[in-house]
């Protein structure tokens, strides 16, 4: 991604996400943010040391390596006009704030198409920029509402729980987001012509529950169901030894069956003829899933884990975030942990860059930015503005 400037507009969860893995492969991103409304994840916890801070939030961080931030007040002429410039040097413009946001700006489509006329423009609306519903406003828990997810998370006698975090910004929206940009330069670079992307965050989110719409369309109910499984028994998480101490199993083959069995020394339950064949092991599914539960309440987990691993049995440790971060021996192995020297922070850990590229591998090239940190630098030397003006500009509040 060297070589290629991307004005990002965005804030919050998924348009950071997008951009957060082009500014790790190289791409030149930087941040447009505002100090008098600030990226709302600045002001979200967990912060260092407990003490709150624009630049303390760990949950901002973790989101924005790699990138600059400029300070523009958009609300200003003077502002837009920066703004403008920034566009008319960059590849790609991000957003995903409400439908007319960035043109009521004076930094919509258009706009950046007569700065930029091969421009590769990204809006990220909640639910498009069209229909009945293109004004509503959410974040990933409602967007994942509005998408089906919580629907289908949970007990049919129990109401939805949702999924624990916002599911739809960590990965279906920005991923989707991101291949179409990807696509949208490839074509620009075979075309010279840039284009107009507009990722439906509610559309992109369906794509999670896909196997239930295919059922719906089908005329089979769908709803919550817990743990169970059409193809597996037993299926689920089942209590260890310990306090919330868990482990995941799915049994989907006769291979699978056998391994179980046998890692647990062949319980009684286990010589049942029923449970001989697949569809035998799916009709008893609750009974077997309660008889595994009590064989294994006193495994430890992890040790539960490996044993069914090593007979080839699907399954795997529950675990928590801080047993990823300092026991996990996979990720440990692979390094995927990465330290990053915050300047006010000090040491923070960053998600590692998930896939490897081998010869474009990219790397966390520096900490999330201060706010504003690199307003000067951006306006100086790449938007040509000059000292004594910016400072004028500073002290009217356009840029900081």
């Amino acid at each position: 991604m060297r070589g290629v400037r991307v004005a990002d507009f965005t804030w919050v969860g998924a348009g950071p996400f997008m951009t957060k893995p082009l500014a790790d492969h190289g791409a030149d991103v930087i941040k447009i943010e505002s100090r008098v409304k600030t990226d709302v994840i600045r002001g979200m916890a967990p912060f260092a040391e407990g003490e709150p801070g624009v630049n303390r939030s760990g949950y901002f961080a973790n989101r924005n390596s790699s990138k600059r931030s400029v300070c523009l007040d958009l609300r200003s002429p003077e502002g837009r006009e920066l703004a403008l410039r920034l566009i008319s040097v960059s590849d790609v413009v991000a957003n995903n704030f409400t439908p007319g946001t960035m043109d009521r700006l004076g930094l919509g489509y258009e706009s950046a198409r007569a700065v930029r006329p091969d421009i590769v423009y990204l809006d990220m609306p909640m639910q498009g920029n069209t229909g009945p519903h293109r004004d509503h406003r959410g974040f990933g828990l409602s967007i994942g509402a509005a998408g089906g997810l919580l629907a289908q998370s949970g007990y049919p006698d129990r109401p939805p729980v949702g999924t624990g975090t916002n599911y739809p910004d960590h990965v279906p929206n920005p991923l989707h987001a991101a291949i179409a940009v990807l696509v949208a330069l490839r074509r620009r670079r075979r075309t010279g012509h840039g284009q107009h992307i507009e990722l439906s965050q509610l559309e992109s989110t369906l794509n999670a529950i896909g196997p239930d719409l295919v059922a719906a369309s089908a005329g089979r109910p769908v709803g919550r169901r817990g743990n169970d499984d059409d193809l597996a028994a037993p299926h689920g998480v089942f209590p260890c030894a310990g306090e919330d101490r868990w482990c995941a199993i799915a049994v989907v083959t006769d291979e699978h069956w056998h391994g179980l069995v046998t890692a647990l020394g062949r319980p009684s339950w286990a010589d049942d003829p029923a449970l001989t064949s697949a569809g035998g092991r799916r009709a008893a599914s609750a009974r077997l899933s309660e008889s595994l539960r009590q064989t294994v309440l006193d495994w430890d987990a992890e040790k539960l884990a490996d044993t069914l691993a090593e007979a080839g049995v699907p399954a795997a440790l529950v675990a928590d975030a801080a047993y990823l971060l300092y026991s996990d021996p996979q990720l440990a192995a692979r390094g995927h942990w990465v330290s990053l020297r915050h300047p006010e922070m000090g040491a923070c850990v960053y998600d590692g860059i998930p896939y490897r590229l081998s010869r474009t591998p990219g790397s966390l090239r520096s900490p999330a930015p201060l706010l504003g940190a690199d307003t000067r630098a951006v306006c100086t030397e790449l938007l040509g503005v000059a000292d004594t003006e910016y400072d004028r500009l500073a002290e009217q509040g356009v840029v900081g």
